[in-house]
């Protein structure tokens, strides 16, 4: 049902479906795909790709230029999968030409309230983003992860996959896959086992992790020497293979 009280440009594709509240605003551009609950008081703008069974809640603004002097009106995207759930007050802002031109948020994440996610930003899936996360431009969060409230990450920084943030973490550097990290700025704190243990990773994964994780900070290795103890540890272990992508792809160095 859609609220005859929603101001909805004529040329956005709506599903048949799809449930707009009043005083909602869907600009030129945005396509929305079936099973989609916008509340009222939202900002839809384009171009933006919104996949299947979204809830955005009020006062969301989703698909806005994004905050960059350099930005120049280019017709860059937003694309959102499916089953996510972007609570009130997210803003979420489309990319730019400086970088491929596309924010993207995967499947099944929940960003609860005043949570930003800025230009060419790339969230994957089953991500928990909780009260006032921030994320800069160009930023890389990885699938299971869980950022605590009030966490900000730097540009650039890429966040792994199945890593835990505690409350008001300032990232500056990239955390590697599976890792928890607490304070600003960002210190280690182990590895997120019982996340793993509630996915279903083994014990021996598990275990291989841990190891891997005492390579990266406890040996006082030089990131070419722990990468190189890393790869004989996954051919054991695959999960670890993720460890070393992390150390390989790192641009801003991970924390320490």
């Amino acid at each position: 049902m859609i609220d005859s009280r929603a101001d909805i440009d004529p040329s956005a594709q709506l599903a048949d479906d799809v449930e707009v509240g009043p005083w909602t605003l869907i600009g030129p551009d945005v396509v929305i795909e079936s099973g989609c609950r916008i509340a009222s008081h939202v900002v839809l703008k384009g171009p933006t790709h919104i996949g299947r069974n979204n809830r955005i809640f009020q006062f969301a603004t989703v698909g806005d230029e994004c905050q960059d002097k350099k930005y120049r009106g280019e017709p860059t995207r937003l694309e959102i999968g499916d089953n996510n759930v972007i609570r009130e007050g997210c803003t979420i802002h489309r990319g730019t030409i400086q970088d491929k031109g596309i924010t993207k948020i995967g499947n099944d994440n929940l960003l609860m309230a005043y949570v930003h996610v800025a230009h060419d930003c790339i969230v994957g899936d089953h991500a928990v983003l909780a009260n006032n996360v921030a994320l800069a431009g160009h930023v890389r969060v990885g699938d299971h992860s869980i950022l605590g409230g009030f966490t900000a990450v730097h540009q650039f920084c890429q966040v792994g996959s199945h890593v835990m943030c505690g409350t008001g973490t300032v990232l500056l550097q990239d955390i590697p896959d599976y890792v928890m990290a607490n304070g600003n700025t960002a210190k280690p704190h182990g590895i997120n086992a019982e996340g793993l243990r509630r996915r279903g990773f083994s014990a021996d994964s598990i275990q291989a992790i841990k190891r891997a994780y005492k390579i990266i900070y406890r040996q006082g290795l030089k990131v070419d020497e722990a990468i190189e103890q890393l790869q004989l540890l996954t051919q054991q272990q695959p999960a670890v293979q993720l460890m070393i992508n992390a150390l390989k792809s790192s641009n801003r160095g991970i924390i320490r």
